[in-house]
């Protein structure tokens, strides 16, 4: 795992280090992912009213909807409670992840990971403290039969954070 401890080297591979400049690109990542995450949003919510759909191509269309829940609307029928559940939830890990971040900065793939996942999780977590819900509109389709669950670039910063932890991981263990 990431964590494992290992031997300085003189590249700093280990990522250890006393002051906090190894953290500020992963950070700087994150920031970019929510900004974009959240212009994205601001600007469907401004040119669509929900439920409403542009089709774009023959297999995906714009469509804004919102979810109360988590990642394929898992539990977004419950009384509310999961709004405050899903935030803290997100706001635990960014902790956690700036904490991986700060130990690990000099591990390039890893840190990229983590800062995708961060950004990702704190654009959503934006949209439930202001809204309630996370907006999602990215809606993927085959020949309108089946409908893969909308979603966001947060979601999608998610997604290829946790492949290219996957992947670091796997590089990891043929060493």
């Amino acid at each position: 795992m990431a964590t494992k401890k290992r031997p300085a080297t003189s590249n700093n591979y280990s990522g250890s280090s006393s002051s906090g400049a190894g953290l500020v690109p992963w950070l700087g990542l994150a920031a970019i992912i929510i900004l974009l995450d959240q212009v994205s949003k601001i600007t469907i919510s401004k040119a669509f009213a929900y439920a409403e759909t542009l089709s774009v191509t023959s297999f995906f269309n714009l469509t804004l909807v919102y979810n109360k829940g988590a990642a394929f609307s898992f539990l977004a029928t419950e009384t509310g409670w999961q709004r405050y559940f899903f935030t803290a939830i997100g706001l635990i890990a960014a902790a956690y992840i700036t904490y991986l971040m700060k130990r690990h900065a000099g591990q390039k793939l890893f840190c990229t990971a983590l800062a995708l996942i961060m950004g990702g999780a704190l654009g959503n977590v934006i949209d439930r403290l202001l809204y309630g819900h996370v907006i999602d509109f990215l809606d993927f389709h085959y020949l309108e039969i089946y409908h893969f669950p909308a979603f966001n670039i947060a979601d999608s910063a998610i997604c290829i954070g946790a492949a290219l932890f996957i992947l670091d991981e796997l590089r990891r263990v043929k060493k």
